[in-house]
Formats: structure tokens, C-alpha cells, sequence
């Protein structure tokens, strides 16, 4: 029988691993719900194209509106990119380093710059969207379109990638702790080839068979 001690410190950690991915849950989530954004994208693109250049008559407003779409998609895929940790490293050395390595240098550069950036962009995003819903800013264009909704995307993504932030670095913390990255949230991955082959027990070699 173990005791309590153990038991308790067990349970915490199933505790932090379930928020933590919870968290996660959350950030796919969103990110799969506005990515539908680029379906709407890619049908109003290829509509203007043809009102335009077919039957010669372009709309003043779909450029806007292409504008604030894909400015909602790009901020709202913040928080789901790195719940995925997808966003690119500039240190060509980091893959090279055992897992404390890198969550210490993770953990220095989330509070020297992810912190202080996120935290300035949703305090200064929450300011800007109250002010854009108290006059119920419109777009500059010959067909006025509402712009305050666009622009309460900024706190709002600002916030889920903050929270997303606050898991990871909890993250680097228990890597460092226990010598080994806890587990994410599992989603749509590019193809292996090398996974691919082994799972169809396939190589390169000629009159090889599945």
C-alpha cells in the first residue's frame, strides 16, 4: 500500500495533466472551428474573380472583408498552433538537446518575451476593441462595413493564447521536474513516409509486397 503522501502527489499530477489537456482541447477546438475560415475565404476569392473579370462588377467591400477574415483566422490559430507546438524555432540546435535543455530554454524565453508580448497585445487589444464597439467603427471604403466585431478577435485571441502560454510553461516545469514532455492533445499530423511504409509493411524494393 502506498502512502498517502504518494497517492496525493499521484493525483495532482492526473489532475494537472487532465487542465492541462483540457486547455489544449479548448485551443483545437477554436482552431478547427475558424479554420473553416479558409472555405469562405477560397468561395468569396473566386466569386470576386468572377464578378470582376466575367461579368464586370467588382464589390467595394470584399476587400475588406477578405481582410478581416483572414486577420481573424491568422490570430485565432495563435493559440492552436502552439497547443500543437508547431510554431517554428530559429535554433537550429534545440532538437539536438535533452528534454530539461530545452524546457529550461523554453521556460527563459516564455517569461523574457512570450509573456510580456502577450500580455501587452491583450491588455492593449481589449482597450482597442471597447473603443471600436463604443463608436461602432466601420470600415474607410464606398460600401461602410461593421469593423468593432473584427476587432474584438484581437483580446480574444490574445487571452486563449496567454492561457495556452500558462500551460506550456507549466509544461516546461514538470519536464524538468520528472526528465520527459508531457503529452498533448493528438491531432492531424503531416504524413510520414517511413510511418506510412511500416504500417503497410511496404519498402523500396522492387516486386516488394504489401
Amino acid at each position: 500500500m502506498q502512502p498517502p503522501s504518494g497517492w496525493l502527489r499521484r493525483y495532482k499530477s492526473y489532475q494537472m495533466q487532465k487542465f492541462l489537456l483540457g486547455v489544449d482541447k479548448i485551443s483545437t477546438w477554436i482552431g478547427h472551428a475558424f479554420a473553416w475560415l479558409i472555405v469562405a475565404l477560397t468561395i468569396l476569392i473566386t466569386y470576386e474573380v468572377f464578378s470582376r473579370y466575367v461579368l464586370n462588377a467588382p464589390h467595394a467591400w470584399m476587400f475588406d472583408v477578405q481582410i478581416m477574415l483572414y486577420g481573424t483566422l491568422f490570430m485565432t490559430a495563435g493559440a492552436y498552433t502552439l497547443s500543437k507546438n508547431g510554431h517554428v524555432r530559429g535554433d537550429v540546435l534545440y532538437g539536438f538537446f535533452e528534454p530539461r535543455t530545452q524546457a529550461w530554454i523554453d521556460l527563459v524565453l516564455y517569461f523574457l518575451f512570450f509573456l510580456p508580448g502577450i500580455v501587452a497585445l491583450t491588455y492593449a487589444g481589449w482597450n482597442y476593441a471597447l473603443e471600436a464597439i463604443a463608436i461602432r467603427e466601420q470600415t474607410f471604403s464606398a460600401v461602410p462595413l461593421p469593423l468593432y466585431p473584427f476587432k474584438a478577435i484581437i483580446p480574444l485571441s490574445g487571452g486563449l493564447l496567454l492561457l495556452q502560454g500558462i500551460v506550456e510553461i507549466v509544461r516546461c516545469l514538470h519536464c524538468i521536474r520528472d526528465g520527459e514532455w508531457p503529452s498533448r492533445e493528438e491531432d492531424v499530423e503531416e504524413v510520414d513516409v517511413d510511418k506510412l511504409k511500416a504500417m503497410v509493411h511496404a519498402d523500396d524494393q522492387p516486386g516488394a509486397r504489401a
